[in-house]
């Protein structure tokens, strides 16, 4: 009986000590079971934080694109919305302004010119409208004189280029007295009513050949603004990198201004310079019917003198 009791104690402790052992290997074991699911769990634990934290602000430079680093399409785009804007203030006075310094200058010495010739057409329709009321009503005073002292009789002290012919008449002869060769006289006369007639065609010809002059300069002056102003817009366009119409049509447009200005100064100083030359022309037919006058009232004068020698010499010799 003892036996078996130690026998059966035996058995016992051992089943005991293997049960323990068994125990401690299963413990570990399942501890690593525990500890595997929450292994990845921990970086989500981490990173929540992370995601949850608000966005940090972008610096300016990042949050809109500069001009620099900016498409083609957004340059395009701002471009034309800038030239939009500029194309519905569009006027003469605001191309004026915005033009280039050379085109400026184009244009305000067309400007100058164009004022010079409205300047020139008034003086001279006033001085030839003036010059020739004179020389018809002389012509008419002196239609039924007999000599030339008669005839300044008549005119006065209002003085007309007639008046010129008289005085130069009558000083020829005075010179000339005790001289019997009347193809002298009348020929020195007619050399300085030829001066006198020459002298006012200079006069009322003053102020046409800067007439002539702008008429036929100011359209190349224009268009040398106009090519200067299209240069400058090729330059814009390879700056911009752009060939939208609307963007390049402000400085197309500041050109072509140049060339109107230049033909807006030269048509009519053309136009007024062939206007006068007709009224110059009748003017000088005037004239030298006045020379022809005084001509005539010299030979007249002439005629007298000798038929009154003649017979003062016949009353002597009876």
């Amino acid at each position: 009986m003892k036996n078996m009791f130690l026998s059966r104690s035996r058995v016992m402790t051992f089943a005991v000590i293997s049960a323990l052992a068994m125990l401690s290997l299963a413990a570990p074991s399942s501890a690593q079971q525990n500890a595997t699911p929450a292994s990845p769990s921990a970086p989500v634990a981490q990173q929540a934080p992370a995601v949850s934290q608000p966005p940090a602000a972008l610096p300016p430079a990042a949050a809109a694109p500069s001009d620099a680093v900016a498409t083609p399409a957004e340059r395009e785009a701002k471009l034309l919305k800038a030239a939009t804007a500029e194309l519905k203030e569009l006027s003469p006075w605001t191309m004026f302004k915005s033009a280039d310094v050379v085109v400026k200058a184009v244009m305000i010495g067309l400007a100058f010119a164009s004022l010079v010739t409205w300047t020139i057409f008034i003086a001279k329709m006033l001085e030839l409208a003036v010059v020739q009321r004179k020389v018809r009503s002389a012509l008419a005073k002196i239609a039924d004189a007999r000599s030339l002292a008669e005839a300044q009789f008549a005119l006065g002290a209002k003085g007309s280029v007639l008046a010129s012919f008289l005085a130069a008449a009558m000083r020829e002869a005075r010179l000339s007295a005790g001289i019997s060769s009347d193809a002298g006289i009348k020929e020195r006369a007619a050399s300085s009513f030829a001066e006198i007639v020459r002298a006012e065609a200079r006069r009322v010809r003053l102020g046409m050949g800067l007439l002539a002059t702008i008429g036929a300069t100011s359209p190349f002056v224009g268009l040398f603004g106009t090519v200067w102003g299209i240069m400058n817009s090729f330059i814009g366009i390879s700056k911009s990198q752009t060939t939208n119409l609307a963007v390049v049509a402000p400085g197309i447009a500041e050109a072509l201004l140049a060339t109107a200005i230049g033909l807006v100064a030269a048509i009519p100083a053309v136009i007024i310079y062939n206007h006068f030359s007709r009224v110059t022309k009748g003017y000088l037919e005037l004239v030298n019917r006045a020379s022809g006058a005084a001509g005539r009232l010299l030979s007249r004068d002439l005629d007298r003198t000798h038929v009154s020698g003649g017979q003062r010499s016949r009353g002597a010799a009876e």
